[in-house]
Order: C-alpha cells, then structure tokens, then sequence
C-alpha cells in the first residue's frame, strides 16, 4: 500500500487538523501494510521449517536492513498461525506403499472388536541408552501435525543398542523377550519367538486367532511360511513399511522414554 503524503495533506486541507498529525498517521499506515516486510518472518519459517528464530531475525536485517527482536519475530509467527512443536517422524514412503497402507485402512476399518480381539500385534525394537538428543522443532500451524511439510521421515534401526521382541492384543500381552547377539534369521524368530511364545498364545486363543508381524526378512523367510502352515497359524495381510498402523508402537515409545530418562 503506497501512500502520497502530499496528497494527504491537499486532501485534508480544508479540516482543522496538524499537518504533523497528518505525516505521523501516513506513515504509520504505510508501515503496517507494508506487505514487502511484514509477512517476512512468516514465508521464510513456511518455506524452511527447520529455521530458528535467530535466524530468522538475521534474514529479516540481511533483507530489510532494519533489526527487529527475537520477540517480534515470534509475535509475528503466531500471529500467521505458526508455532514451533516437534515434526512427526515417519519412514519414507513411494507411491505404491502409500496406496496399499490406504487399502489396507479400508478393508479394515469396519472390524468389530470382537475381529480385533484375535490378533496378537507383535514387533521387534532397539534400545539404547542413549537419549535422543535431537529435540528439532519446526514451525507449523494448529492441526497440521501429519501434512507432509511437517513431518520428518526416518529408517529403522539405526544401529546400537539391545534389540527385543514383543506382543500385545486387546486381552493381553507376551513377555518381552531380548535377543542376545548374533543377526535375528528366520531360524532364529521360529525357535525363539514363534514356537515358545506364539503357538502356546494362539492355542490359548483358538481358531480365529491372528498373527500380525510385519515384513521383516526373517519373518518372511520359507521356514517361517511353512512352520506357519503346519500349525495352521493365519497370518494378516501387512503393508509395506507401515509400523505406525501397529498399537504396539505405543508401548515402543513408553519404554524408549523409559530408557532414555533411566
């Protein structure tokens, strides 16, 4: 908005008002909407959401020329909707993936809790000792916690650590079980997770029970299918690369915490 205050005053030159008057309330309007610098901090934060406000204070004088305070920026922030929270981690996806976790939602959104009931939810995870000191923040507006801009993707297992195994379902839970050294193969989750902890659990269930496990090398490996059929174990369906469809994702995140404050 480009104000002429000449014209102002020409404008205005038949009421009783100060001509100082005039210039200050001018240039006061041509301040606020100037639409070059105010919205500044806000693009900048959209743009790279990892940036803090340091240097977003920074970008403001290399741009400007003019200095403002950390407090400004952050007035101006919240005042666009942005505020700074923690990006959800998630694993990289492609175009297939995507499709069939949304299949996978779909055909099984109308299950009672009853079908629920049967399935034992069951996942491998590593501890460390180490806290997670990577507290990033990123500036987003309320309730696009899970747009893509916001999120942060992440691969599993990244090495170190103690890594253990466990199951859950809604009538109850298997002890964890820590695997000592060594790769797991599809050897050993047969001898040390399926036949002493999985069939006596499906036994207890029945007939409808259901194994979830996800799609793992050693959990897909031709012993595991046909140890699985001899004892006639349904397994459910998995899509790709999906942990975050698994409850027991929950129980992970208490014990890392756990671990991390311990």
């Amino acid at each position: 908005m480009f104000l002429d205050v000449s014209m102002c005053l020409s404008t205005l030159g038949s009421i009783p008002i100060r001509r100082f008057c005039v210039q200050k309330t001018c240039s006061r309007l041509t301040t606020s909407y100037n639409t070059c610098r105010r919205p500044f901090s806000a693009l900048s934060a959209r743009r790279r959401r990892t940036t803090i406000v340091p240097q977003l204070v920074a970008d403001h004088f290399q741009a400007s020329g003019r200095r403002i305070s950390a407090t400004t920026v952050r007035n101006r922030l919240h005042n666009a909707g942005l505020y700074a929270r923690r990006p959800v981690v998630c694993v990289p996806l492609n175009g297939r993936q995507r499709r069939n976790r949304l299949c996978w939602a779909r055909d099984h959104v109308s299950w009672t809790q009853q079908q629920w009931a049967s399935v034992l939810f069951t996942d491998e995870s590593r501890f460390t000792m180490e806290s997670d000191s990577g507290r990033l923040l990123i500036w987003r507006e309320q309730r696009t916690r899970y747009h893509q801009s916001n999120t942060v993707e992440r691969h599993s297992y990244r090495g170190g650590g103690i890594l253990v195994w466990a199951g859950i379902s809604l009538g109850g839970h298997i002890d964890l079980h820590v695997f000592h050294g060594g790769t797991v193969t599809g050897l050993r989750y047969r001898d040390e997770i399926l036949d002493p902890y999985v069939r006596p659990y499906a036994a207890a269930i029945g007939n409808d029970f259901i194994l979830m496990d996800d799609n793992a090398r050693p959990h897909r490996a031709r012993i595991i299918e046909e140890y699985l059929e001899d004892h006639g174990l349904e397994r459910m369906e998995w899509p790709d690369r999906s942990p975050d469809l698994n409850p027991i994702e929950h129980l992970w995140d208490y014990l890392g915490r756990e671990v991390a404050a311990f």
